[in-house]
């Protein structure tokens, strides 16, 4: 049994079979498949969090939201700089 096959999945609720069968279709993949499932996932992901935040925030427009999203995902320090870059673009 190789080293994959040993660690826990990352979710309780996923049996060992059902694992090995993910494993397994994972790796039948080509890599440019792999790939494109990945940015496929991330876009998902991004998706998710967007969605997360209008509903805590229902009040903030999509460039709140965007701006809310840089802040939870790359820090405070970006989202004040990409804040006052659009206030820089609106003034100029």
């Amino acid at each position: 049994m190789g080293l994959a096959m040993q660690q826990a999945p990352y979710t309780t609720d996923t049996s060992p079979e059902a694992y090995a069968v993910q494993l397994e279709l994972l790796r039948r993949l080509s890599p440019n498949q792999r790939l494109s499932k990945a940015f496929a996932l991330s876009r998902q992901v991004k998706r998710m969090a967007m969605e997360a935040i209008r509903r805590r925030h229902p009040e903030f427009d999509e460039d709140a939201i965007r701006l809310k999203f840089i802040e939870l995902t790359y820090g405070k320090d970006l989202a004040d700089d990409v804040r006052r870059w659009q206030e820089e673009l609106a003034i100029g």
